[in-house]
C-alpha cells in the first residue's frame, strides 16, 4: 500500500484505511473503490492525502475514462480570451510568489495595493466576471499549488462579492482575504505536506496550524482585521465541524465565510490527470448533499445559484446519454435543473438516478 496526494488520486484506486475528517467523522471506509465523486468528496473535506492499495480495481482502466467532459474544456482552451487570460496568469504567478515569500519571511512590508495589482491584471484580460470561472477551470498545470490556489480563491472572491452586491471597498477586501488566506502554508514543512507515508497525529496538528501560522504572520502588519481573520477562520464551519476552534455561525468572520466557500470550490473544480475540469453541476450536487448547513445560508445559496445560472441555456449531456439544453433552474435542487431535449422537458429533480454528466 502507499500514501497518495488527493490531487493525484485516480478512479479505481482502493482505500487501504478508513478516511476521517480532522474531527474524526468517517468519510470513506477502507476497501472502497474510488470514483470521480468520492475523490471530489475528499477535497470537499480538505483531506490532503489517502493511503491506497497497490492494485487497482479491474472495473477501471485508462480506456474507461470518459472524454465527454473534455469537449467544453477544449472549446474554452482554444478561445482567444483563454489564451490572453493564461498569458496574464502565467506572468503574475511568479510576481505573487515572490511577494508572498518575502512577506512570510518578514523580509518586506505587506503592500496590499501591489498584491491587488496582480489580481487586477488577470481580471483585465477576462471577458466579463462570469467568464472567470470558465478560465479558472482550465488553469491547473502548475507546481506552486499554494500560490496558484490563492490567486484562484482571490479571483473567485472578487466575482462572489459582486454577486453579493458588495461595495467596491468590500470587494477589494474580499479579494485580499482570498489572496492571503493560505499564507500560513508557507510555514508548513514540505516534508509533512508531501510525506509519502501516513501522517502522525502530531503532523496532522501541524497541518491544521497553517490557519494560526497565517494569522500570526499577518497580525504583524497594519492591515484590516478581516484579512487576518480569513487566514485564521477559513476552515471553520457554521455547524461547528471546522478548525482550529470549532466555532459556529456568528463567531466566524463574514469574509472568512466567503473564503471558505471559494476555497472548497476551487479544490473541487481542479482538473485531474484523468479528466478535464469537473462539471459545475456535479460540484453543486456535492455541496448540496454534503451539507449546506456548513456554510452561511445567504452566501452559499447566492454562490451556487449564480454558478448554475451561468450555464442557463447551455447544452448538456445527461447520465442516460440524452442531450438537451438547461431551460429552468430548480431552486430547491440546484444541481437538478429542467432540461429541454427535443420536444421533451426533463425535470431532473424528479429523477434521482439521472444527472448532468457534462457540459457540451
Amino acid at each position: 500500500m502507499r500514501r497518495v496526494s488527493t490531487a493525484d488520486l485516480l478512479p479505481g484506486m482502493i482505500t487501504a484505511e478508513d478516511v476521517y475528517t480532522y474531527n474524526n467523522q468517517l468519510i470513506l471506509p477502507r476497501g472502497l473503490v474510488l470514483t470521480d465523486r468520492t475523490i471530489t468528496k475528499l477535497e470537499f473535506y480538505s483531506i490532503i492525502n489517502v493511503r491506497v492499495e497497490d492494485e487497482v480495481s479491474e472495473e477501471f482502466s485508462s480506456s474507461s475514462v470518459s472524454s465527454e467532459s473534455l469537449s467544453y474544456s477544449e472549446k474554452i482552451k482554444k478561445s482567444p480570451q483563454f489564451i490572453e487570460f493564461k498569458a496574464r496568469f502565467d506572468e503574475e504567478v511568479p510576481k505573487f510568489k515572490n511577494m508572498l515569500d518575502s512577506v512570510a519571511g518578514r523580509n518586506s512590508d505587506l503592500d496590499l495595493n501591489s498584491l491587488l495589482d496582480c489580481i487586477n491584471e488577470i481580471l483585465s484580460s477576462s471577458d466579463g466576471y462570469l467568464n472567470v470561472f470558465d478560465m479558472l477551470h482550465n488553469m491547473r498545470q502548475y507546481d506552486d499549488l499554494t500560490y496558484v490556489h490563492s490567486i484562484n480563491v482571490a479571483l473567485i472572491c472578487n466575482v462572489f462579492s459582486r454577486w453579493l452586491k458588495f461595495t467596491e471597498e468590500q470587494t477589494r477586501l474580499a479579494t485580499l482575504c482570498g489572496l492571503l488566506h493560505d499564507i500560513g502554508k508557507i510555514s508548513i514543512p514540505e516534508t509533512i505536506i508531501k510525506k509519502p507515508a501516513k501522517l502522525t497525529d502530531n503532523e496532522y496538528t501541524v497541518v491544521k496550524k497553517h490557519t494560526l501560522e497565517g494569522y500570526n504572520i499577518l497580525r504583524t502588519f497594519d492591515i484590516p482585521e478581516a484579512i487576518m481573520n480569513a487566514a485564521l477562520m477559513h476552515h471553520e464551519r457554521c455547524d461547528g465541524s471546522g478548525y482550529p476552534f470549532g466555532i459556529r455561525n456568528s463567531k466566524i468572520d463574514m469574509y472568512a465565510k466567503m473564503v471558505a466557500i471559494a476555497d472548497v470550490y476551487d479544490a473541487m473544480t481542479s482538473a485531474r490527470v484523468y479528466r478535464g475540469p469537473m462539471c459545475p453541476f456535479k460540484v453543486v450536487e456535492i455541496f448540496e448533499s454534503e451539507g449546506l448547513q456548513k456554510y452561511e445560508t445567504h452566501f452559499i445559496m447566492t454562490f451556487l445559484e449564480n454558478i448554475v445560472n451561468t450555464y442557463m441555456l447551455q447544452r448538456v449531456k445527461l447520465s442516460d446519454s440524452r442531450i438537451g439544453d438547461v431551460v429552468f433552474i430548480n431552486r430547491s435542487a440546484l444541481a437538478k435543473p429542467t432540461i429541454k431535449s427535443g420536444d421533451e422537458f426533463i425535470d431532473l429533480s424528479t429523477l434521482p438516478d439521472v444527472y448532468i454528466e457534462s457540459i457540451i
